[in-house]
């Protein structure tokens, strides 16, 4: 696609459009894309109404810009995230049947971890995760399953870059952190107490794809509940959602 004179694509300026949106921020004003987005005023009421003419962008009767539908049905066609989803979804709703709290499911994105579903009790222990949420790796329990088994350059970047303490738990010193992810690739499983909000413990398994792990799983308890009844009915739904994501043996 063509240029700008910033060097930037289309693409990529749709990309920095759509990224002004968020779960607090559903629905804008033109002006407030192109200020969040970087953009020149011109170039974003351009953009936008080239979305809202294509279905990826909608408007409300007030004027103000939403996500649209049509956005939504494409991300859903051969999503890797949703075959993904619907493998994991029976299991996970076992497990929360079970723990009464968070269960939720994440996967590695962009050096982050990305939440594809959570399902929540309605008076669980406080939780910021959100569906289509992210949170650093190093800080939730899910982040550091995935870390722990992510390519080794990616540990690298993540150990010697400054890691931010979400709460006065949360692991930021960079040897500790090696240390920590070397037990979760022994022990197949993380217990964090505190890493993300200080009253309620993370804990998280991986879920493989034959020997790749692909994802994680898991649940969120108030702080000083029991974990050893979470842990195993994570480990059974993990491997259960990888025996259907594997398919049949050849």
């Amino acid at each position: 696609m063509a240029n700008s004179t910033s060097g930037e694509s289309v693409a990529e300026r749709i990309v920095r459009v759509l990224e002004t949106f968020d779960a607090d921020r559903s629905a804008q004003t033109p002006s407030d894309i192109a200020r969040r987005a970087g953009l020149p005023t011109s170039t974003a009421h351009r953009l936008v109404g080239e979305l809202v003419a294509t279905g990826l962008l909608d408007r409300d009767d007030s004027g103000r810009v939403l996500l649209g539908m049509h956005l939504w049905e494409v991300a859903q066609r051969g999503s890797r995230a949703l075959r993904l989803r619907q493998a994991a979804l029976p299991f996970m709703e076992r497990v929360q049947t079970r723990v009464r709290e968070h269960t939720q499911l994440a996967v590695l994105e962009q050096g982050e971890a990305l939440f594809l579903e959570r399902l929540s009790h309605p008076h669980a222990v406080s939780n910021i995760t959100r569906i289509a949420g992210r949170l650093p790796l190093h800080a939730s329990s899910s982040g550091l399953v995935l870390l722990a088994f992510a390519d080794a350059g990616l540990r690298e970047r993540v150990l010697a870059s400054p890691l931010a303490a979400v709460t006065p738990d949360t692991v930021t010193d960079p040897r500790e952190l090696e240390a920590l992810l070397a037990r979760i690739r022994r022990e197949g499983l993380v217990v964090a107490r505190g890493f993300v909000e200080p009253v309620s413990t993370g804990i998280a398994v991986p879920i493989r794809q034959r020997r790749d792990v692909i994802a994680a799983l898991s649940v969120v308890l108030p702080r000083e509940a029991p974990t050893a009844g979470a842990v195993d009915e994570l480990r059974r739904a993990a491997a259960a959602v990888g025996r259907v994501l594997a398919g049949p043996e050849d």
